[in-house]
Protein backbone atom coordinates (compact mmCIF):
# COMPACT_ATOMS: atom_id res chain seq x y z
CA UNK A 1 0.00 0.00 0.00
CA UNK A 2 0.88 3.11 -0.65
CA UNK A 3 2.50 5.78 2.06
CA UNK A 4 3.05 8.89 0.00
CA UNK A 5 1.48 12.32 1.53
CA UNK A 6 0.09 15.48 0.20
CA UNK A 7 0.10 19.13 1.50
CA UNK A 8 -3.23 20.34 1.31
CA UNK A 9 -2.63 24.21 -0.01
CA UNK A 10 -5.18 25.63 2.33
CA UNK A 11 -4.82 23.71 5.98
CA UNK A 12 -1.29 22.68 5.60
CA UNK A 13 -1.74 19.44 6.73
CA UNK A 14 -0.59 16.01 5.38
CA UNK A 15 -2.71 14.18 3.85
CA UNK A 16 -2.00 10.35 3.79
CA UNK A 17 -2.77 8.95 0.47
CA UNK A 18 -4.82 6.17 1.81
CA UNK A 19 -6.65 8.06 4.18
CA UNK A 20 -7.70 10.15 1.55
CA UNK A 21 -8.86 7.15 -0.81
CA UNK A 22 -10.62 5.72 2.31
CA UNK A 23 -12.39 9.16 3.03
CA UNK A 24 -13.63 9.31 -0.08
CA UNK A 25 -15.07 5.88 -0.43
CA UNK A 26 -16.87 6.37 3.17
CA UNK A 27 -18.18 9.86 1.85
CA UNK A 28 -19.25 8.68 -1.59
CA UNK A 29 -21.20 4.92 0.19
CA UNK A 30 -22.85 7.54 2.82
CA UNK A 31 -24.42 9.70 -0.64
CA UNK A 32 -25.78 6.97 -2.16
CA UNK A 33 -27.66 5.71 1.15
CA UNK A 34 -28.50 9.10 1.67
CA UNK A 35 -30.34 9.03 -1.76
CA UNK A 36 -32.18 5.73 -0.82
CA UNK A 37 -33.53 7.22 2.70
CA UNK A 38 -34.32 10.30 0.99
CA UNK A 39 -36.57 8.52 -1.78
CA UNK A 40 -38.14 6.57 1.40
CA UNK A 41 -39.02 9.48 3.03
CA UNK A 42 -40.39 11.11 0.47
CA UNK A 43 -43.07 7.95 0.27
CA UNK A 44 -43.68 7.98 3.78
CA UNK A 45 -43.96 11.13 4.19
CA UNK A 46 -46.41 11.32 1.39
CA UNK A 47 -48.84 8.52 3.09
CA UNK A 48 -48.68 10.41 6.29
CA UNK A 49 -50.15 13.33 4.50
CA UNK A 50 -53.85 11.79 4.75
CA UNK A 51 -54.89 13.85 1.79
CA UNK A 52 -52.54 12.00 -0.17
CA UNK A 53 -51.87 8.76 1.69
CA UNK A 54 -50.04 7.33 -1.37
CA UNK A 55 -48.94 3.94 -0.08
CA UNK A 56 -50.70 1.05 0.93
CA UNK A 57 -50.11 -0.85 4.38
CA UNK A 58 -47.33 -3.12 3.44
CA UNK A 59 -45.51 -0.49 1.08
CA UNK A 60 -45.78 1.94 4.16
CA UNK A 61 -44.05 -0.07 6.09
CA UNK A 62 -41.75 -0.93 3.82
CA UNK A 63 -40.63 1.96 3.39
CA UNK A 64 -40.13 3.50 6.87
CA UNK A 65 -37.57 0.28 7.53
CA UNK A 66 -35.58 1.77 4.82
CA UNK A 67 -36.03 4.91 5.55
CA UNK A 68 -34.88 4.28 9.09
CA UNK A 69 -31.90 1.54 8.48
CA UNK A 70 -30.94 3.57 5.11
CA UNK A 71 -30.41 6.99 6.92
CA UNK A 72 -29.57 6.49 10.70
CA UNK A 73 -27.31 3.42 10.64
CA UNK A 74 -25.77 3.43 7.08
CA UNK A 75 -25.54 7.12 5.92
CA UNK A 76 -24.55 8.32 9.40
CA UNK A 77 -21.82 5.40 10.33
CA UNK A 78 -20.39 5.40 6.71
CA UNK A 79 -20.49 9.51 7.45
CA UNK A 80 -18.64 8.77 10.32
CA UNK A 81 -16.26 6.09 9.35
CA UNK A 82 -15.13 9.06 6.79
CA UNK A 83 -14.69 11.45 9.55
CA UNK A 84 -12.45 9.49 12.00
CA UNK A 85 -10.30 9.17 8.96
CA UNK A 86 -10.44 12.69 8.78
CA UNK A 87 -10.16 13.31 12.10
CA UNK A 88 -7.29 10.97 12.95
CA UNK A 89 -4.45 10.51 10.13
CA UNK A 90 -5.29 13.90 7.99
CA UNK A 91 -5.65 16.24 11.43
CA UNK A 92 -2.70 14.42 13.01
CA UNK A 93 -0.70 14.98 9.38
CA UNK A 94 0.09 11.00 10.06
CA UNK A 95 -0.40 7.74 8.23
CA UNK A 96 -3.28 5.24 8.22
CA UNK A 97 -2.14 1.83 10.35
CA UNK A 98 -2.97 -1.06 7.99
CA UNK A 99 -4.71 0.52 5.28
CA UNK A 100 -5.91 -3.15 3.70
CA UNK A 101 -7.81 -3.93 6.94
CA UNK A 102 -9.60 -0.52 5.98
CA UNK A 103 -10.54 -1.61 2.77
CA UNK A 104 -11.38 -4.71 4.21
CA UNK A 105 -14.18 -2.94 6.80
CA UNK A 106 -15.27 -1.26 3.92
CA UNK A 107 -16.24 -3.78 1.98
CA UNK A 108 -17.87 -5.79 4.56
CA UNK A 109 -19.57 -2.47 5.68
CA UNK A 110 -20.93 -2.46 2.55
CA UNK A 111 -21.67 -6.08 1.71
CA UNK A 112 -23.89 -5.74 5.34
CA UNK A 113 -25.46 -2.93 4.20
CA UNK A 114 -26.41 -4.20 0.75
CA UNK A 115 -27.90 -7.55 2.27
CA UNK A 116 -30.06 -5.31 4.81
CA UNK A 117 -31.02 -3.23 1.64
CA UNK A 118 -32.06 -6.24 -0.29
CA UNK A 119 -33.81 -8.28 2.56
CA UNK A 120 -35.84 -4.68 3.17
CA UNK A 121 -36.59 -4.12 -0.85
CA UNK A 122 -37.97 -7.87 -1.88
CA UNK A 123 -40.48 -7.59 1.20
CA UNK A 124 -38.10 -9.89 3.90
CA UNK A 125 -37.71 -7.59 6.62
CA UNK A 126 -40.97 -5.44 6.80
CA UNK A 127 -39.95 -5.25 10.64
CA UNK A 128 -38.85 -1.37 10.98
CA UNK A 129 -36.02 -0.32 12.43
CA UNK A 130 -36.31 -1.38 15.77
CA UNK A 131 -37.39 -4.71 14.45
CA UNK A 132 -38.93 -6.00 17.69
CA UNK A 133 -39.18 -9.62 18.73
CA UNK A 134 -41.26 -11.54 17.93
CA UNK A 135 -41.35 -9.17 14.70
CA UNK A 136 -39.37 -11.26 12.70
CA UNK A 137 -37.36 -10.85 9.46
CA UNK A 138 -35.79 -12.90 6.98
CA UNK A 139 -32.37 -14.32 8.43
CA UNK A 140 -30.30 -12.11 5.97
CA UNK A 141 -31.25 -8.69 7.46
CA UNK A 142 -29.74 -9.55 10.76
CA UNK A 143 -26.49 -11.13 8.68
CA UNK A 144 -26.44 -8.16 7.26
CA UNK A 145 -26.47 -5.55 10.57
CA UNK A 146 -23.70 -8.42 11.85
CA UNK A 147 -21.72 -7.72 9.31
CA UNK A 148 -22.20 -3.75 9.11
CA UNK A 149 -21.49 -3.96 12.59
CA UNK A 150 -18.38 -5.47 12.61
CA UNK A 151 -16.95 -3.60 9.66
CA UNK A 152 -17.83 -0.26 11.64
CA UNK A 153 -16.40 -1.75 15.08
CA UNK A 154 -12.90 -2.46 12.90
CA UNK A 155 -12.69 1.22 11.21
CA UNK A 156 -12.69 2.56 14.94
CA UNK A 157 -10.05 -0.15 15.93
CA UNK A 158 -7.94 1.23 13.36
CA UNK A 159 -8.93 5.03 14.26
CA UNK A 160 -7.53 4.11 17.84
CA UNK A 161 -4.38 2.34 16.07
CA UNK A 162 -4.05 5.84 14.25
CA UNK A 163 -3.52 7.96 17.24
CA UNK A 164 -1.48 5.48 18.84
CA UNK A 165 0.75 5.94 15.34
CA UNK A 166 0.67 9.69 15.42
CA UNK A 167 2.27 9.65 19.01
CA UNK A 168 4.76 7.25 18.44
CA UNK A 169 6.15 8.95 15.02
CA UNK A 170 5.57 12.58 16.30
CA UNK A 171 3.28 13.77 13.94
CA UNK A 172 2.11 16.25 16.46
CA UNK A 173 2.96 18.52 19.80
CA UNK A 174 1.45 18.17 22.84
CA UNK A 175 -2.12 16.88 23.56
CA UNK A 176 -4.12 15.48 20.63
CA UNK A 177 -6.36 18.38 18.89
CA UNK A 178 -10.24 19.03 20.16
CA UNK A 179 -11.71 17.84 17.09
CA UNK A 180 -9.86 14.74 17.24
CA UNK A 181 -10.47 14.18 20.93
CA UNK A 182 -14.22 14.61 19.69
CA UNK A 183 -13.52 12.20 17.45
CA UNK A 184 -12.28 10.12 19.80
CA UNK A 185 -15.26 10.49 22.10
CA UNK A 186 -17.38 9.38 19.11
CA UNK A 187 -15.48 6.06 18.85
CA UNK A 188 -15.27 5.04 22.64
CA UNK A 189 -19.29 5.67 22.26
CA UNK A 190 -19.49 3.43 19.00
CA UNK A 191 -17.52 0.44 20.84
CA UNK A 192 -20.12 0.48 23.89
CA UNK A 193 -23.07 0.98 20.95
CA UNK A 194 -21.53 -1.94 18.56
CA UNK A 195 -21.25 -4.61 21.44
CA UNK A 196 -24.87 -3.89 22.40
CA UNK A 197 -25.56 -4.69 18.93
CA UNK A 198 -23.29 -8.10 18.72
CA UNK A 199 -25.60 -9.07 21.85
CA UNK A 200 -28.49 -8.69 20.63
CA UNK A 201 -28.15 -9.67 17.03
CA UNK A 202 -26.25 -12.78 17.15
CA UNK A 203 -28.64 -14.40 19.35
CA UNK A 204 -31.83 -12.79 17.07
CA UNK A 205 -29.93 -13.93 14.07
CA UNK A 206 -29.88 -17.66 15.67
CA UNK A 207 -33.68 -17.12 16.52
CA UNK A 208 -34.41 -16.21 12.72
CA UNK A 209 -32.95 -19.70 11.94
CA UNK A 210 -34.84 -21.53 14.43
CA UNK A 211 -31.68 -22.34 16.44
CA UNK A 212 -32.48 -20.34 19.85
CA UNK A 213 -35.07 -18.61 21.49
CA UNK A 214 -34.96 -14.10 22.53
CA UNK A 215 -37.33 -12.86 25.09
CA UNK A 216 -39.01 -9.77 23.58
CA UNK A 217 -37.84 -7.53 26.66
CA UNK A 218 -34.43 -8.81 26.59
CA UNK A 219 -34.51 -8.28 23.32
CA UNK A 220 -36.02 -4.31 23.51
CA UNK A 221 -33.38 -3.76 26.59
CA UNK A 222 -30.40 -4.62 24.77
CA UNK A 223 -31.13 -3.45 21.65
CA UNK A 224 -31.63 0.13 22.86
CA UNK A 225 -28.32 0.33 23.85
CA UNK A 226 -27.75 0.07 19.92
CA UNK A 227 -30.51 1.84 18.30
CA UNK A 228 -30.07 4.89 20.43
CA UNK A 229 -26.71 4.76 21.64
CA UNK A 230 -25.86 4.68 17.78
CA UNK A 231 -27.37 7.79 17.72
CA UNK A 232 -24.94 9.12 20.44
CA UNK A 233 -21.80 8.31 18.06
CA UNK A 234 -23.75 11.05 15.96
CA UNK A 235 -23.71 12.97 18.87
CA UNK A 236 -19.62 13.10 19.57
CA UNK A 237 -19.38 13.19 15.97
CA UNK A 238 -21.74 16.23 15.30
CA UNK A 239 -20.17 18.18 18.05
CA UNK A 240 -16.35 17.71 17.02
CA UNK A 241 -17.85 18.71 13.59
CA UNK A 242 -18.94 21.86 15.15
CA UNK A 243 -16.05 23.02 16.23
CA UNK A 244 -14.03 22.20 13.21
CA UNK A 245 -16.47 24.31 11.26
CA UNK A 246 -16.16 27.52 13.68
CA UNK A 247 -12.54 27.32 13.11
CA UNK A 248 -12.49 27.00 9.09
CA UNK A 249 -15.19 29.43 8.67
CA UNK A 250 -14.42 32.03 11.14
CA UNK A 251 -11.25 31.04 12.66
CA UNK A 252 -13.08 30.30 16.02
CA UNK A 253 -11.35 29.59 18.93
CA UNK A 254 -11.73 27.44 22.04
CA UNK A 255 -11.68 29.38 25.01
CA UNK A 256 -11.30 26.56 27.30
CA UNK A 257 -10.02 23.46 26.29
CA UNK A 258 -10.62 21.84 29.99
CA UNK A 259 -14.21 22.26 29.94
CA UNK A 260 -15.03 21.57 26.21
CA UNK A 261 -12.84 17.96 26.75
CA UNK A 262 -14.47 17.47 29.94
CA UNK A 263 -17.92 17.64 28.28
CA UNK A 264 -17.31 15.47 25.84
CA UNK A 265 -15.98 12.97 29.01
CA UNK A 266 -19.38 13.68 30.30
CA UNK A 267 -20.83 12.45 26.93
CA UNK A 268 -18.45 9.24 27.48
CA UNK A 269 -19.79 8.23 30.72
CA UNK A 270 -24.08 9.47 30.64
CA UNK A 271 -25.00 9.71 27.55
CA UNK A 272 -25.80 6.13 26.79
CA UNK A 273 -28.47 6.00 29.95
CA UNK A 274 -30.29 8.16 28.11
CA UNK A 275 -31.59 5.17 25.82
CA UNK A 276 -33.49 4.34 28.62
CA UNK A 277 -36.39 6.25 27.79
CA UNK A 278 -37.51 4.25 25.16
CA UNK A 279 -38.30 1.61 27.76
CA UNK A 280 -40.28 3.80 29.96
CA UNK A 281 -43.66 2.57 29.21
CA UNK A 282 -42.15 -1.50 29.78
CA UNK A 283 -43.90 -3.49 32.78
CA UNK A 284 -39.96 -5.42 33.59
CA UNK A 285 -38.28 -2.16 34.72
CA UNK A 286 -38.48 -1.11 38.02
CA UNK A 287 -39.29 2.78 39.12
CA UNK A 288 -36.03 3.25 40.47
CA UNK A 289 -34.52 1.96 37.41
CA UNK A 290 -36.16 4.26 35.18
CA UNK A 291 -36.14 7.53 37.33
CA UNK A 292 -32.35 6.71 37.88
CA UNK A 293 -31.80 6.15 34.42
CA UNK A 294 -33.66 9.24 33.07
CA UNK A 295 -32.60 11.98 35.83
CA UNK A 296 -30.15 12.68 37.87
CA UNK A 297 -27.33 10.63 36.29
CA UNK A 298 -28.65 11.32 32.58
CA UNK A 299 -28.62 15.18 33.36
CA UNK A 300 -24.49 15.32 33.40
CA UNK A 301 -24.64 14.76 29.52
CA UNK A 302 -27.76 17.20 29.41
CA UNK A 303 -24.87 19.81 30.98
CA UNK A 304 -22.37 18.31 28.19
CA UNK A 305 -24.31 19.43 25.53
CA UNK A 306 -24.71 22.96 27.08
CA UNK A 307 -21.60 23.58 27.35
CA UNK A 308 -20.77 23.08 23.85
CA UNK A 309 -23.93 25.15 22.62
CA UNK A 310 -22.20 27.76 25.03
CA UNK A 311 -18.87 27.92 24.27
CA UNK A 312 -18.99 27.04 20.21
CA UNK A 313 -21.11 30.33 19.65
CA UNK A 314 -18.68 32.25 22.18
CA UNK A 315 -15.39 30.83 20.29
CA UNK A 316 -16.95 32.33 17.23
CA UNK A 317 -17.14 35.74 18.80
CA UNK A 318 -13.86 35.83 20.02
CA UNK A 319 -12.79 34.95 16.56
CA UNK A 320 -14.33 37.29 14.93
CA UNK A 321 -13.65 40.44 17.18
CA UNK A 322 -10.16 38.80 16.87
CA UNK A 323 -10.22 39.74 13.67
CA UNK A 324 -10.85 42.90 13.66
CA UNK A 325 -14.92 43.00 14.02
CA UNK A 326 -15.93 44.21 16.98
CA UNK A 327 -18.60 47.37 16.00
CA UNK A 328 -21.27 46.65 18.84
CA UNK A 329 -22.60 43.41 20.53
CA UNK A 330 -23.70 41.85 17.53
CA UNK A 331 -21.80 42.72 14.65
CA UNK A 332 -19.83 39.89 15.03
CA UNK A 333 -22.58 37.82 14.14
CA UNK A 334 -24.58 40.51 11.86
CA UNK A 335 -21.09 40.39 9.80
CA UNK A 336 -20.69 36.75 9.61
CA UNK A 337 -20.25 34.73 6.43
CA UNK A 338 -23.30 33.78 6.44
CA UNK A 339 -23.28 33.08 2.26
CA UNK A 340 -20.92 30.17 3.26
CA UNK A 341 -22.80 26.74 3.61
CA UNK A 342 -20.58 25.64 6.07
CA UNK A 343 -20.98 28.39 8.61
CA UNK A 344 -25.13 28.33 7.66
CA UNK A 345 -25.07 24.59 8.39
CA UNK A 346 -23.11 25.23 11.60
CA UNK A 347 -25.62 27.87 13.01
CA UNK A 348 -28.51 25.57 11.95
CA UNK A 349 -27.63 22.88 13.44
CA UNK A 350 -26.61 24.36 16.82
CA UNK A 351 -30.02 26.00 16.85
CA UNK A 352 -32.23 23.10 15.76
CA UNK A 353 -30.60 20.66 17.79
CA UNK A 354 -29.85 22.62 21.27
CA UNK A 355 -33.39 24.21 21.33
CA UNK A 356 -36.07 21.69 19.50
CA UNK A 357 -34.04 18.38 20.15
CA UNK A 358 -32.49 19.56 23.30
CA UNK A 359 -35.62 20.74 25.10
CA UNK A 360 -38.12 17.91 23.32
CA UNK A 361 -35.58 15.14 24.43
CA UNK A 362 -34.80 16.58 27.85
CA UNK A 363 -38.88 16.40 28.36
CA UNK A 364 -39.79 13.95 26.73
CA UNK A 365 -37.04 11.70 28.89
CA UNK A 366 -39.19 11.69 32.16
CA UNK A 367 -41.11 8.94 32.96
CA UNK A 368 -44.59 11.14 33.23
CA UNK A 369 -44.04 12.79 29.98
CA UNK A 370 -43.12 9.83 28.38
CA UNK A 371 -45.89 7.80 29.27
CA UNK A 372 -48.48 10.65 27.19
CA UNK A 373 -45.52 10.84 24.35
CA UNK A 374 -44.38 7.96 23.68
CA UNK A 375 -46.03 6.64 20.71
CA UNK A 376 -46.62 10.18 19.08
CA UNK A 377 -45.53 11.63 16.17
CA UNK A 378 -44.00 13.77 19.46
CA UNK A 379 -41.34 11.33 19.66
CA UNK A 380 -39.96 11.65 16.02
CA UNK A 381 -40.46 15.15 16.07
CA UNK A 382 -37.72 14.98 18.37
CA UNK A 383 -35.06 12.89 16.73
CA UNK A 384 -35.65 14.75 13.48
CA UNK A 385 -35.00 17.81 14.90
CA UNK A 386 -31.79 15.90 16.56
CA UNK A 387 -30.50 13.74 13.86
CA UNK A 388 -31.89 15.51 10.91
CA UNK A 389 -31.52 18.69 11.84
CA UNK A 390 -28.65 18.65 14.14
CA UNK A 391 -26.49 15.84 12.65
CA UNK A 392 -27.07 15.92 9.03
CA UNK A 393 -26.82 19.20 8.92
CA UNK A 394 -23.04 19.25 10.63
CA UNK A 395 -22.58 16.60 7.95
CA UNK A 396 -23.37 18.86 5.48
CA UNK A 397 -21.50 22.18 6.46
CA UNK A 398 -18.43 19.62 6.69
CA UNK A 399 -18.94 18.30 3.24
CA UNK A 400 -18.69 21.80 1.95
CA UNK A 401 -15.27 21.78 2.72
CA UNK A 402 -14.46 18.08 2.36
CA UNK A 403 -15.03 18.83 -1.41
CA UNK A 404 -12.05 21.13 -1.90
CA UNK A 405 -9.83 19.58 0.85
CA UNK A 406 -10.55 15.97 0.21
CA UNK A 407 -11.46 15.29 -3.20
CA UNK A 408 -9.89 18.86 -4.31
CA UNK A 409 -13.16 19.60 -6.86
CA UNK A 410 -14.77 23.30 -6.44
CA UNK A 411 -18.21 23.40 -4.88
CA UNK A 412 -20.25 23.03 -8.34
CA UNK A 413 -23.45 25.22 -8.14
CA UNK A 414 -22.00 27.75 -6.25
CA UNK A 415 -25.29 30.21 -5.91
CA UNK A 416 -27.38 26.85 -5.02
CA UNK A 417 -24.90 25.59 -2.43
CA UNK A 418 -25.21 29.01 -0.53
CA UNK A 419 -29.28 28.63 0.19
CA UNK A 420 -29.34 24.74 0.26
CA UNK A 421 -28.63 24.74 4.21
CA UNK A 422 -30.99 27.72 4.78
CA UNK A 423 -33.81 25.53 2.56
CA UNK A 424 -33.04 22.58 4.46
CA UNK A 425 -33.07 23.90 7.92
CA UNK A 426 -36.15 25.72 7.39
CA UNK A 427 -38.14 22.61 5.84
CA UNK A 428 -36.76 20.73 8.88
CA UNK A 429 -38.01 23.39 11.29
CA UNK A 430 -41.59 23.71 10.04
CA UNK A 431 -41.64 19.98 9.88
CA UNK A 432 -40.40 18.80 13.02
CA UNK A 433 -42.45 21.75 14.87
CA UNK A 434 -45.57 20.59 13.14
CA UNK A 435 -45.29 17.13 13.91
CA UNK A 436 -44.43 17.45 17.11
CA UNK A 437 -47.83 19.25 17.61
CA UNK A 438 -49.40 17.03 16.03
CA UNK A 439 -48.54 14.27 18.58
CA UNK A 440 -49.53 16.61 21.44
CA UNK A 441 -53.19 16.09 19.69
CA UNK A 442 -52.46 11.95 19.74
CA UNK A 443 -51.81 11.51 16.59
CA UNK A 444 -49.76 7.71 16.54
CA UNK A 445 -45.83 7.58 15.66
CA UNK A 446 -46.51 4.73 13.66
CA UNK A 447 -49.65 3.64 12.15
CA UNK A 448 -50.37 3.25 8.41
CA UNK A 449 -53.82 5.19 8.51
CA UNK A 450 -54.20 7.85 11.59
CA UNK A 451 -57.71 7.78 11.25
CA UNK A 452 -58.29 4.00 11.88
CA UNK A 453 -60.26 3.73 9.01
CA UNK A 454 -60.99 0.26 8.86
CA UNK A 455 -61.80 -0.09 12.24
CA UNK A 456 -64.83 -0.74 14.25
CA UNK A 457 -64.68 2.33 16.06
CA UNK A 458 -65.04 6.41 15.28
CA UNK A 459 -61.75 7.95 16.33
CA UNK A 460 -61.76 11.54 16.22
CA UNK A 461 -59.17 13.97 16.40
CA UNK A 462 -59.45 17.99 17.14
CA UNK A 463 -60.62 20.26 13.49
CA UNK A 464 -56.79 21.44 14.07
CA UNK A 465 -54.81 18.04 13.27
CA UNK A 466 -55.70 18.17 9.48
CA UNK A 467 -54.18 21.39 9.31
CA UNK A 468 -51.10 20.77 11.24
CA UNK A 469 -51.00 17.29 9.37
CA UNK A 470 -51.18 19.27 6.13
CA UNK A 471 -48.21 21.57 7.55
CA UNK A 472 -45.59 19.40 8.43
CA UNK A 473 -46.25 17.91 5.15
CA UNK A 474 -45.24 20.99 3.23
CA UNK A 475 -42.01 21.27 5.33
CA UNK A 476 -41.15 18.10 4.92
CA UNK A 477 -41.11 18.68 1.44
CA UNK A 478 -39.11 22.10 1.43
CA UNK A 479 -37.08 19.66 3.26
CA UNK A 480 -36.68 17.48 1.13
CA UNK A 481 -36.21 20.27 -1.55
CA UNK A 482 -33.23 21.03 0.51
CA UNK A 483 -32.06 17.71 0.52
CA UNK A 484 -31.73 17.06 -2.59
CA UNK A 485 -30.24 20.39 -3.46
CA UNK A 486 -27.57 18.66 -1.36
CA UNK A 487 -27.35 15.82 -3.03
CA UNK A 488 -27.18 17.82 -6.65
CA UNK A 489 -24.14 19.90 -5.06
CA UNK A 490 -22.41 16.96 -3.58
CA UNK A 491 -22.53 14.19 -6.42
CA UNK A 492 -21.73 16.92 -9.73
CA UNK A 493 -18.79 18.61 -7.21
CA UNK A 494 -17.34 15.11 -6.94
CA UNK A 495 -17.86 13.42 -9.86
CA UNK A 496 -17.64 16.11 -12.32
CA UNK A 497 -16.81 19.53 -10.78
CA UNK A 498 -13.59 21.12 -11.45
CA UNK A 499 -10.35 20.84 -9.69
CA UNK A 500 -9.15 23.53 -8.58
CA UNK A 501 -5.69 24.77 -8.23
CA UNK A 502 -2.96 26.51 -5.69
CA UNK A 503 -3.31 29.46 -7.98
CA UNK A 504 -7.55 29.76 -7.02
CA UNK A 505 -6.29 29.56 -3.03
CA UNK A 506 -3.63 32.14 -3.08
CA UNK A 507 -6.12 34.66 -4.80
CA UNK A 508 -8.94 34.12 -2.83
CA UNK A 509 -11.06 32.26 -5.65
CA UNK A 510 -14.24 30.27 -4.88
CA UNK A 511 -12.41 26.67 -3.69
Amino acid sequence: MSTAFRTCPVTRLKVHSQADALIKANAVAATIFLIVGGIAAFLVLLTRWQVVHLLDAAWFYRMLTIHGMSMLIFFILFFEMAVLYFAGPVVLSSRVPAPRIGWLSFVVMAIGALTVEWAMWTGRADVMFSSYVPLKAHWSYYLGVILFAVGALTVVGLFFASLVVAKRERTYEGSIPLVTFGALTAAIIAVVTLGHGAAIYIPTFLWSIGVMHVDPAVYRLVFWGLGHSAQQINLGAMVALWYMLGALTVGAVVLNEKISRSAFVLYILFINMAAAHHLLVDPVAGPAWKVWNTSYAMYLAVLASMVHGFTIPAGIEVGQRLRGVTQGMFGWLRKAPWGDPGFSSLIFSIVIFGFVGGITGVTFGTEQINLIAHNTLRIPGHFHATVVGGTALAFMGATYYLIPLIFRKQVAFWPLAKIQPYVFAFGMLVFTMAMTFAGTFGVPRRHWDITFSNTSFDLQYSPAVDLVIGIMAVGGLIAALGGAMYVLVTVWSVFFGRRFDLETVKTGGQI
